[in-house]
């Protein structure tokens, strides 16, 4: 959309593939990105190569200048400022944006923020509704404050997870849709037509994810179970105990009829699982130790029967 006047002067902050899309989308809308803030290169993959951010390549290759900052302190503040900008935007940066910076820009900063706010203000969002087993998300542009993802609202858009869709699927949807939500909310900034209402509802809180928010207990009803795979999945990764170590899961789906609660049983292109409802269906497993497997593999390599969760 072209604007009437010249378009406002943006920094984007955002750090993995889910703020990649905004960033383009912002672009390809003709607003001025005059600057790119992210965090630095860290090491990825079972090598550990050092990597820049999935933001930091994409930045790179539109020609964006880049700040590379694990957080914004006095001197990541101060080569932001020195773009000048307008307006900031931040979508995933993995970090606050707190005073003088907040307040620097004449329009303040706006987030992009993976929920219907006020459910689900903080670090995983979409991981945390998954498991809760909310039928309905979404996303939000609203005003970045001090308090957590607690501004007014500009606009936001629904989403209903698929029944097998897992956290990283929802994720990557709604990257796509909120880029263009982010983008149509700059430009009502831009021409003075934007207007934020405060958030209504019950407020809750999606703290960042740890390893042991991974762990399926096959006691609880297979519902439950799967609400948790698809919540962890891809990060941090849904497991199970066997003999006392770690045993990954990483594909799961509704199965049929009924086991004891981790008992596991042959079936057509995997294994199924029991908890305390209906079994669960797994064809994608790796034990301690070693290579991601094919479920059938792994059971056939199998001395007697076993129970996960033990």
């Amino acid at each position: 959309m072209p604007h009437p006047t010249a378009p406002p002067r943006i920094v984007f902050a955002g750090t993995p593939d889910a703020a990649v899309p905004s960033l383009v989308a912002l672009v390809s809308s003709g607003v001025d990105v005059v600057g790119v803030v992210t965090r630095p290169d860290a090491p990825l993959g079972r090598k550990r190569v050092i990597t820049p951010s999935p933001v930091a390549r994409k930045a790179e290759e539109l020609g964006l200048p880049v700040v590379k900052a694990a957080r914004l302190d006095d001197d990541a503040t101060a080569q932001i400022l020195a773009f000048e900008p307008d307006l900031g935007v931040i979508v995933a940066y993995g970090g606050l944006v707190r005073d003088p910076l907040l307040t620097a820009p004449e329009h303040g900063w706006i987030n992009l923020h993976f929920s219907l706010l006020p459910k689900w203000r903080g670090a995983a969002p979409v991981q945390r509704a998954l498991i809760a087993g909310d039928e309905v998300t979404g996303a939000a542009v609203f005003q970045l404050v001090s308090a957590l993802d607690a501004g007014d609202v500009f606009d936001q858009l629904t989403y209903r997870p698929g029944a097998d869709e897992t956290a990283g699927e929802v994720l990557a949807a709604l990257a796509d849709s909120g880029a263009q939500l982010l983008a149509d909310v700059v430009d009502r900034i831009a021409d003075g037509t934007a207007e934020a209402r405060p958030q209504q509802g019950e407020e809750s809180l999606a703290p960042k994810l740890a390893i042991d928010d991974g762990l399926l207990d096959f006691s609880r009803p297979a519902d439950e179970v799967l609400a948790r795979f698809r919540g962890v999945t891809p990060e941090p990764g849904a497991h199970t105990r066997l003999a006392g170590e770690r045993f990954k899961i990483h594909s799961a789906t509704r199965g049929e009829g009924a086991l004891a609660p981790g008992a596991v049983a042959p079936a057509q292109g995997g294994v199924l699982v029991g908890t305390a409802s209906d079994a669960i269906f797994v064809d994608r497993v790796q034990p301690a130790g070693k290579p991601a497997m094919a479920a059938d593999a792994w059971y056939r390599g199998l001395r007697g029967d076993v129970e996960l969760g033990s």
